[in-house]
């Protein structure tokens, strides 16, 4: 039995949401949000929240209704809180800047990595080795975010790279002489 999956989804005061068959819209302060639910999961709109229940009879029902209640709910914390994730970057020389709708990466490369930032997403630079993604879609911010620590790692000798904020990269001896 799913504890996840039993708990309805809380609707904070200014926030809308409406269910048209298995797509579940929500619209919020910060923007408006949708997701099409499995087949296997019923959800209905009541005084406490979007309430979420599997269907009787199928065998994957039971494994996608708590999946089907978190993605609900991360559609009613995107508009009202939204979602952020930090990139530092390590590395002499290694810097990143935001110009225009793209990103500039310098990451020891013999050029420059020009990213395009999607639509939905603000990509903010504090420093030169300090980035923060975010947006209302929980998805796309990470995706984002492992798109850009995807040009470059962290390495495990020197630990140059992009890694997530407070990540922990594990660090090997070098050659002996």
């Amino acid at each position: 039995m799913s504890r996840i999956g039993k708990k309805p989804v809380p609707l904070p005061k200014g926030v809308t949401a409406s269910i048209d068959g298995k797509t579940v819209k929500v619209k919020g302060p910060k923007g408006e949000l949708q997701v099409t639910l499995v087949e296997e999961v019923d959800a209905t709109l009541g005084d406490d929240g979007i309430t979420l229940t599997p269907r009787e009879g199928m065998e994957r029902a039971r494994p996608m209704w708590g999946m089907s209640r978190t993605l609900v709910s991360n559609l009613v914390t995107g508009v009202t809180q939204g979602f952020q994730t930090k990139l530092e970057i390590q590395g002499v020389g290694y810097r990143a800047a935001v110009e225009g709708k793209n990103l500039k990466l310098q990451l020891g490369f013999s050029h420059d990595v020009l990213y395009p930032i999607p639509a939905g997403i603000q990509v903010t630079s504090e420093k030169p080795t300090m980035l923060t993604v975010a947006g209302i879609d929980k998805q796309l911010v990470g995706q984002v975010a492992a798109e850009i620590r995807g040009y470059r790692k962290p390495e495990p000798y020197k630990g140059k790279g992009v890694r997530y904020a407070g990540e922990y990269v594990r660090r090997k001896e070098g050659k002996k002489k």
